[in-house]
C-alpha cells in the first residue's frame, strides 16, 4: 500500500517530535491527519471505515480545504474512536 507524504515524515523521529509539539495548533485537516497516523490507518483505510474515497480524505487533510462537511467529519471521529467538538475562539 501507498503511503503519503505525511506517513513518510512521520517515520523521520526529528519531524514526529516537532509535529507533536506543535499539534495543539493544527487545522482541521491536520488534526485528522495526526489521528489517522495515530490510528495506524492509510487514508484508504480510513476512507473504507467513512464509505467515502481516498480522495475525499486527502482533500479532507489538505491544510488549505474549507469546505468541511460536519456530517463526513462526525464519521470520521467515529471512525477514529473521537468525539467531533466544534467551538469557536
Amino acid at each position: 500500500m501507498k503511503k503519503s507524504i505525511f506517513d513518510k515524515e512521520m517515520e523521520n523521529p526529528k519531524f514526529k517530535a516537532l509535529y507533536d509539539e506543535i499539534s495543539t495548533e493544527m487545522s482541521i485537516g491536520e488534526e485528522i491527519a495526526r489521528l489517522r497516523h495515530e490510528a495506524k490507518l492509510s487514508q484508504l483505510e480510513l476512507a473504507k471505515k467513512v464509505s467515502t474515497s481516498r480522495t475525499a480524505i486527502a482533500r479532507y487533510e489538505r491544510g488549505n480545504y474549507n469546505r468541511y462537511n460536519v456530517g463526513t467529519l462526525m464519521k470520521i471521529g467515529k471512525a477514529l474512536h473521537k468525539k467531533l467538538k466544534i467551538s469557536y475562539l
